[in-house]
C-alpha cells in the first residue's frame, strides 16, 4: 500500500478544502481552442460554481487564456499552456501574468508549431526549458510515465535514452494524479517526485466539461502569484480520482475528431519522435 500525506485519491470537495483555507485548482484541462468542443466560458463558470480555480492549458496555444482573461467572470485564473516537446513529453508550464505567458508564446513556441497544432512542436524539451528561463514560470512534467503506448512521458523517455535523467532538475514539479492516466501510473508518478525532490500537481486533462474539477492542486493561498509560489516551494496538496475507463473511452472519441485533420503531420512527428529509439535497437542488433 503506497501512502502520500499530500496525495488523497478521493473526489475533492471544494467546500470543506476552502474551509481548510486552501485553494483549490484544476491544473489541467482543455478547451475548443485546442483538442476539445469545452467553450471557455462555460469553463469558466462551471469552475466559479465549483469554487475552485483554473489553468487552461491548450497544447501549443494560448487563445483559450486570452479569451478567459477577457471574460468578467471571477475565477482564479492560472495562465498556462502544456507544449508538446519533440522528444516526447508534454510539459505544463504556468506563468505568473497572461502578458508573459503570451511574450514566451510568439516568442518561442508559435513559429516551432507543425502544421498539426496538437502535436510536436519543433523544439527538445531541454530546449523549452531553456526559453523559459527569462519568465517567471513553473514547469510541470504532465502524465510524466506516459500515455499508453504513446512516448508522452518524461520517465518513459529517460528509460529510453531519449532524454537525460538530468532533466528531472530542471522541473519544478510532476503531474502526480492525471485524470486520464491509471492509478499504477500515478502511484509511480508520485515515488518519482519525492525520490527527485520535485512539488506535486495534478488535474483533470479534461475535455469535456464535466470532467472539469475531478482532480484538484490545493495550496494555502489567496492569490494566483502565491499558489505558485506554493507550487515552486512543494507546499501543495493533490486531490482526486482517476476517471473510470468508460469514460475515458468517452472522451477519446470526442477528441479523435480534432486530430483526424492533422493525421499526417502528427504521424510524421511520432516517426521522427520514434527515430532515436529504432537506431539504437538496429544499432544493437548489428552489434549483437
Amino acid at each position: 500500500m503506497h501512502y502520500y500525506k499530500d496525495i488523497i485519491f478521493e473526489r475533492p470537495r471544494s467546500v470543506e478544502i476552502r474551509r481548510c483555507g486552501l485553494l483549490p485548482a484544476d491544473l489541467h484541462f482543455h478547451t475548443r481552442h485546442s483538442d476539445s468542443a469545452t467553450r471557455v466560458r462555460d469553463a469558466l463558470k462551471l469552475a466559479a460554481r465549483q469554487g475552485i480555480g483554473l489553468a487552461i492549458t491548450d497544447h501549443n496555444q494560448v487563445s483559450g487564456v486570452t479569451e478567459a482573461a477577457g471574460q468578467k467572470i471571477r475565477v482564479p485564473l492560472i495562465p498556462g499552456i502544456e507544449v508538446s516537446a519533440n522528444d516526447g513529453p508534454h510539459i505544463l508550464l504556468y506563468f505568473y501574468s497572461v502578458s508573459d505567458l503570451l511574450d514566451f508564446y510568439q516568442r518561442h513556441i508559435e513559429k516551432n508549431r507543425r502544421d498539426g497544432p496538437f502535436t510536436a512542436i519543433r523544439l527538445d524539451t531541454p530546449d523549452i526549458l531553456d526559453r523559459r528561463e527569462d519568465y517567471s514560470c513553473i514547469a510541470v512534467e504532465a502524465h510524466p510515465c506516459g500515455y499508453a503506448f504513446l512516448n508522452r512521458g518524461v520517465e518513459r523517455c529517460v528509460a529510453g535514452a531519449c532524454i537525460g535523467e538530468e532533466v528531472f532538475s530542471r522541473l519544478d514539479a510532476l503531474e502526480v494524479i492525471c485524470g486520464g492516466m491509471a492509478r499504477s501510473h500515478n502511484l509511480k508518478a508520485a515515488g518519482l517526485a519525492v525520490a527527485h525532490g520535485l512539488g506535486r500537481t495534478g488535474g483533470t486533462d479534461g475535455h469535456l466539461l464535466h470532467e472539469l474539477g475531478g482532480v484538484v492542486t490545493s495550496a494555502e493561498a489567496d492569490t494566483v502569484d502565491e499558489f505558485l509560489d506554493a507550487v515552486r516551494a512543494r507546499e501543495t496538496v493533490v486531490i482526486g480520482l482517476e476517471r473510470p475507463l468508460i469514460e475515458k473511452a468517452v472522451m477519446g472519441t470526442a477528441v479523435l475528431p480534432h486530430h483526424l485533420p492533422y493525421a499526417v503531420p502528427i504521424l510524421q512527428a511520432r516517426w521522427e519522435q520514434s527515430l532515436p529509439r529504432i537506431r539504437r535497437f538496429v544499432e544493437g542488433r548489428l552489434n549483437w
